[in-house]
């Protein structure tokens, strides 16, 4: 799996929560009955403390183990293709890039589409989305609207009419396809 890019520590979060109380290794030391070594290993990850431990230095910074451990920020930064989920049909396929984005903000996908295909009309709903033109060439169609776009162009629009996009060259087509707020 790929690193994704989360540095963050026991020892640095401690050491963190100490500075924003504005406490010196010696004075959380003194208050936890601790010695000064001991809160410098901790802080540095040379030592672990004991759940004990770890709760009496947490009430002393204001905090608890269930508020220190839910700021731990895991959330993947980098995705590879072993991470993706693809789902083929005869006409193509869609690649989910990011598979844990139905919780996010915003979803991006990969579609891909032989010849003369098109990807399944959506009904309108609240939101907006981009498309980046990967390789080939598509006929984007929102409402009553339809416009052409190739590799290298974009499209963006507000998704509360109709939409799909057909694939109008004589190649696969590629198209990088953002929804805002998730829908795909």
């Amino acid at each position: 799996m790929a690193d994704n890019g989360n540095n963050e520590t026991i020892g640095s979060k401690l050491r963190d929560l100490r500075l924003k109380n504005g406490l010196t290794q010696e004075e959380l030391a003194d208050r936890a009955e601790l010695s000064k070594g001991f809160i410098s290993q901790l802080e540095n990850d040379l030592t672990s403390p004991s759940i004990a431990t770890l709760i009496d230095i947490l009430t002393l910074l204001g905090s608890n183990l269930s508020n220190f451990f839910s700021d731990f920020d895991s959330s993947q930064l980098v995705f590879t293709e072993d991470d993706y989920f693809e789902k083929r049909s005869d006409n193509g396929s869609v690649t989910w890039i990011v598979p844990t984005a139905q919780k996010n903000a915003m979803e991006p996908i990969i579609i891909q589409l032989e010849p003369g295909a098109a990807t399944d009309a959506d009904i309108p709903h609240e939101g907006e989305e981009f498309g980046y033109v990967l390789q080939g060439r598509v006929q984007l169609t929102v409402g009553e609207r339809t416009a052409t776009a190739a590799a290298g162009e974009t499209f963006y629009f507000s998704s509360d009419k109709r939409h799909f996009i057909r694939n109008i060259g004589k190649s696969t087509c590629r198209v990088l396809w953002v929804s805002c707020p998730p829908t795909f």
